[in-house]
């Protein structure tokens, strides 16, 4: 009998996978080149924008009365809302507007998204 239980030890042996070996380090990968950077071109403003527009005797009260571009008389309308603290300081977005802006506007309360569309009917 001690034949045979030598026999079954032997054959469970055979059957068991003999062990992996370890693992190796994995390779460092080298690393990415940059991309390579393509030259700053300088944008040109759009003449739309760089036009000049005069503004109406309303608008002019606020921002001047000289022919400016748009994007001048957006400036000059921010700076006296700042200057004059008119932005609402509960939601930014808004404006409450004086006497002045209110004939711009043509309401009390005003969000900054459709201030330009409000101006653009003082600008011709």
């Amino acid at each position: 009998m001690a034949a045979k239980k030598k026999k079954k030890a032997a054959k469970k042996a055979a059957k068991k996978p003999a062990k992996k070996p370890a693992k190796k380090a994995a390779a460092k990968k080298p690393a990415k080149k940059a991309a390579a950077k393509k030259p700053k071109v300088k944008r040109t403003p759009n003449a739309a924008f760089m036009k000049a527009m005069t503004p109406s005797a309303e608008l002019a009260a606020v921002v001047g009365g000289s022919a400016m571009p748009r994007t001048e008389i957006t400036k000059r309308l921010w700076a006296y809302i700042r200057k004059n603290n008119l932005q609402d300081s509960q939601n930014r977005r808004n404006i409450n507007a004086d006497d002045k802006l209110k004939a711009v506007f043509k309401k009390s309360v005003v969000n900054m998204f459709e201030m330009t569309k409000l101006v653009a009917k003082h600008l011709s």
